[in-house]
């Protein structure tokens, strides 16, 4: 009986070694690390050109009264310009961003200014303008940003030289102007890494964009002494512009991953 005892003990004894030195060799594996997280915050500066349509909703007037003398009537056109902006946006809720910018624009788009009681046309040309706004965005992936925006903005349009029907100068003008509104707009800005490319902090964005401007009454003037004429032309201009720009992130590192 004691030698069975004593033989029990035993491989009790060589197998609670046995699983201590088990235990002892297996090694510690970390917790796995969350997924990357991009962050958003931060300034920004970008520049491009694209495109857009211009329309004027204009009637012609009498200049001492002001009483129409004409419909209202649309009138249309198109152009390019470039643009050049800066911004700082900040991410929050983890997929949402919120930015304030500042953007000029510089090109030609125009649109057809007529007198069809002089028989008369020309061209009114958006020469420059800026906008300062806001925008809001969800992330559709770390990198891709969908965002709408609007805002405030100011424009300069060039003096308006009147032609005939066939084209021949006529020797009256409207003076360039100024003039205030607003905008509404949205777009997609993405990382430039793609097909194995690393771009840090590089990004493009295509955007679209409604601008507003009030209405203004202009005389018609000759060329000669700018002398005033019987009529003068009431128009405002709505412009829709889509542009590309290369936006640089100043302070985008990529994703961030957390640190133990």
């Amino acid at each position: 009986m004691k030698k069975t005892l004593l033989a029990l003990a035993a491989v009790v004894a060589m197998t609670g070694s046995a699983s201590a030195a088990d235990l002892a060799a297996r090694p510690y594996v970390n917790a796995p690390m969350p997924a990357p997280v991009a962050n958003w915050t931060g300034f920004y500066i970008f520049g491009g050109g694209g495109g857009g349509l211009s329309n004027a909703d204009q009637s012609v007037v009498d200049t001492v009264s002001g009483t129409p003398l004409t419909i209202t009537q649309r009138q249309g056109g198109s152009g390019w310009f470039g643009t050049v902006g800066a911004g700082y946006d900040w991410q929050f809720s983890g997929t949402w961003v919120a930015g304030v910018f500042a953007d000029g624009q510089f090109g030609s788009i125009r649109a057809t200014i007529q007198d069809p009681l002089n028989g008369i046309t020309g061209n009114q040309k958006l020469e420059t303008s800026w906008a300062a706004g806001v925008r809001l965005g969800w992330l559709a992936a770390p990198n891709v940003l969908t965002y709408v925006n609007g805002g405030y903005s100011g424009a300069h349009f060039g003096q308006t030289n009147f032609t005939d029907l066939a084209g021949v100068p006529v020797g009256a003008h409207l003076n360039s102007y100024n003039r205030n509104g607003w905008f509404i707009g949205g777009g997609v800005e993405n990382s430039l890494n793609f097909f194995g490319i690393s771009s840090p902090g590089w990004f493009m964005k295509t955007e679209y964009r409604s601008a507003f401007y009030d209405q203004k009454t202009q005389t018609e003037l000759l060329d000669v002494g700018n002398v005033p004429l019987a009529n003068s032309i009431r128009a405002n201009s709505w412009n829709q512009t889509i542009s590309t720009s290369l936006v640089y992130r100043f302070n985008w590192t990529g994703p961030v991953v957390a640190k133990y």
